[in-house]
């Protein structure tokens, strides 16, 4: 993160869930002078109160330190408005129906885009009765290799996490028409309709 939570952000923030400084205070076991001091700069919330903080106002942590509060439009949970979240750390993958705010490592994690495929990339999808095999003509070393298969269809999502080393395969369950993803570790996320 670049900075810390900012007295404009726990202001609007609180004014939003229309409360006072008092009653945020009375909620975190602190005084509203603290509350105050915070709102105005001229102080900051210790770092165990931050969760805390944040639940007071319901939002995450990492909204609270972006100051910025992300609604999920997606309420429907539409699986082909599927999204991924990659860290560039320590390699999880999150998946989600809709966009939303994840963070891991402490790096708030943007949503994967799809990148336009070239002949380093290709899918190969064939069915076998009623499975799809999923296979990538692709490098699996531990610098460059495919992170994971997935597919999305209108009714669910299957993920297989891969590793260096291993084969670029995997089987899904066929079940209707759906998205299939490939994750490389360096160039990024590719897909194609099967």
């Amino acid at each position: 993160m670049d900075h810390y939570v900012t007295g404009s952000a726990i202001r609007a923030l609180r004014e939003k869930k229309k409360l006072t400084q008092k009653q945020l205070a009375e909620i975190l076991a602190v005084s509203d002078k603290t509350v105050s001091k915070w709102e105005t700069g001229r102080g900051l919330p210790d770092i165990t109160l931050l969760e805390p903080l944040a639940a007071a106002l319901s939002v995450s942590v990492t909204e609270l330190l972006s100051g910025e509060c992300i609604t999920n439009e997606n309420r429907s949970g539409n699986l082909k408005r599927s999204k991924f979240y990659v860290c560039p750390v320590c390699g999880n993958v999150i998946w989600a129906s809709g966009e939303g705010s994840f963070s891991c490592c402490g790096i708030s994690l943007p949503p994967i885009e799809t990148e336009e495929a070239d002949d380093k990339h290709v899918i190969m999808a064939e069915r076998v009765e009623n499975e799809w095999y999923v296979t990538m003509d692709h490098p699996m070393t531990k610098e460059h290799y495919i992170s994971f298969f997935a597919l999305v269809t209108g009714e669910r999502a299957q993920i297989v996490n891969l590793y260096p080393e291993q084969n670029a395969e995997a089987r899904f369950f066929m079940r209707g028409r759906g998205q299939l993803y490939a994750y490389c570790n360096r160039h990024g996320m590719f897909s194609i309709i099967v």
